[in-house]
Parts: C-alpha cells; structure tokens; sequence
C-alpha cells in the first residue's frame, strides 16, 4: 500500500487537506470514505485508513477542519472548531461528496463507496448515508442521531431520525451497551425506525463496552468488541463494496 496527504475538492468547491491510502494491486476495488471523530484528523484516525488499504480498499480521510485551522494540530483545530459550533451539515455532506468522487475517479476503483465513522463521525456517516448516493455505511457509536444533544456538545449535532427514509444503503451500526451517547435506547428507536422503513440495517451491540471502544489508546478499549467489529466491518463491506 501507499499514503499520504492529497487535496481533494470538497464542499462549495473548496480545496481541502485529506489523507489517502491506495493498495498497490491494480484493482478493481471498492473505497471507503473515513470520517473523523470529533478530536480531530489525527493519527488514530489515519491508522484506520490505512488498515483499509491493507484489507484491499482504497481509503481517504477528508481534514473537516481544514478551513479554520489548516495546518494545526488536531487537538487545536477541534478545539477551534468546537468554539464555532461544529462543523455545518450541509458542508459534511459536501466533503464527503467530494471525497467518494475523488475515491471514484482514482484508478482501480469499482465505483462503490462506503462511508465509515466513530462517535461524531458514525453520525455524520449516516448523514451521508441519507444525503448521497453510497454503497455501503457504518455508524461504530454515533451519538445523537435520535435524542437531542446535551448543552456542552456543539450545536451542529442536532438529530436526524428525520432523514431515515432517504437513507440510500445498507447500514452496519456497531455500538457499546454501556454506552450514554448514544444509550441502547437511542440505537434501539433507530433499529425499529429503519425496520418500519424497510431500510436494510445490522446493528450489533457489545455487553461490557461503551463509548470509543475501538481506541487502542484510550481506557476505554475493549478488545473482544472491538476485533468482532472489525469482522462485521469487513463481512459487510466485502459484501457490498467488493467488485
């Protein structure tokens, strides 16, 4: 495989800092969007990226924050980002357009996209789901998609129960039942709005994890959850991204 950072066209045709990861092999093959959480583009994140290449897909990370702190430290960009109130819907949406054209358009690419994302980003993959054309999505333990946000999170994490019957894709949500954000109840409403919508949809939920429990670096690692989710994740993508 290869990476590194390239500049895509993201929302309003702005240029904006992502990191690509490309197997070596010709292809074709199926690519994956990764959304960042709400930390930042760090290098947590870019480790997810490239362990899709490894596991044959192409993968990209668009930098959400590119366009108040380019060039800043992830802790400092979320920082700044925070203080303005998040990043906007319609510009999320616009990036991660850009991103699944720029995955299209590379060389080896089947065409199909599948988005990914972890806490703030499992929310905004199913927004995506819900905004765009894709293939495939995974929400691993995306807060307020159904209840509203506590006072201290940013104001652009509003619900999105609303957007479920334009949800254009499969959707695998992986998620902790110790968890508050979002609680088994949460996901629990999701799964029963999808199944009256006919959406198809695999929520599993892990006994003995919460939040973030795919972090190797954080206390709140659990490393049977989180090898199980890396299977269902690769089950359910080479199931609807492989060629």
């Amino acid at each position: 495989m290869q990476a590194g950072s390239v500049t895509i066209t993201g929302h309003g045709g702005d240029e904006i800092e992502a990191y690509l990861a490309t197997p070596l092999d010709g292809g074709p093959r199926g690519s994956v969007v990764v959304i960042h959480h709400m930390p930042g583009y760090d290098a947590s994140t870019k480790e997810i990226v490239r362990r899709f290449a490894v596991e044959g897909y192409a993968a990209l990370c668009p930098n959400l924050y590119h366009r108040e702190a380019p060039g800043a430290a992830p802790d400092d960009a979320a920082a700044a980002v925070r203080a303005l109130g998040g990043v906007p819907d319609e510009r999320l949406v616009g990036d991660v357009g850009g991103a699944a054209a720029h995955l299209r358009g590379l060389d080896g690419s089947n065409g199909k996209v599948g988005t990914i994302g972890y806490c703030s980003g499992g929310r905004h993959s199913f927004l995506a789901a819900c905004s765009l054309e894709l293939q495939a999505a995974v929400d691993c333990y995306g807060a307020f998609v159904v209840n509203d946000p506590p006072p201290n999170i940013p104001k652009a994490m509003q619900p999105l129960l609303h957007l479920a019957p334009e949800l254009s894709c499969p959707l695998l949500g992986l998620f902790g039942a110790d968890d508050k954000f979002p609680a088994p109840d949460e996901t629990a409403k999701l799964a029963a709005e999808l199944e009256r919508l006919g959406k198809p949809h695999e929520f599993h939920t892990y006994d003995g994890a919460g939040h973030s429990f795919f972090s190797v670096d954080r206390p709140s690692y659990r490393p049977e959850a989180a090898v199980d989710g890396w299977q269902q994740i690769l089950s359910f993508y080479g199931t609807h991204l492989a060629s």
